[in-house]
């Protein structure tokens, strides 16, 4: 974990994504890993599969950190797409 830490920090994304998916691939019950995943993805601008990451690693551990992660995006969605609702 901490090598992926780093690479995401690093905004090695590519990578951190390859060793998130493999790791998960072996530990799918990772709420860490999968709020990791929702980082990196939220980090290149692909929303809805951040939240589905989050998501996982909340039904894992609703204590996970990505539980505010989540929220913040959704925050994030409702004040830019404001204008979604009115049509």
């Amino acid at each position: 974990m901490e090598e992926i830490k780093r690479l995401i920090s690093d905004n090695k994304s590519e990578e951190a994504i390859r060793l998130l998916n493999e790791y998960l691939q072996k530990q799918p019950k990772s709420d860490e890993a999968w709020f990791l995943l929702g980082k990196v993805y939220y980090k290149l601008g692909n929303v809805r599969l951040a939240l589905n990451s989050y998501l996982q690693a909340i039904e894992i551990n609703p204590e996970s950190p990505a539980r505010e992660a989540y929220n913040m995006a959704i925050k994030v969605l409702d004040f830019y797409n404001k204008d979604m609702y009115n049509h």
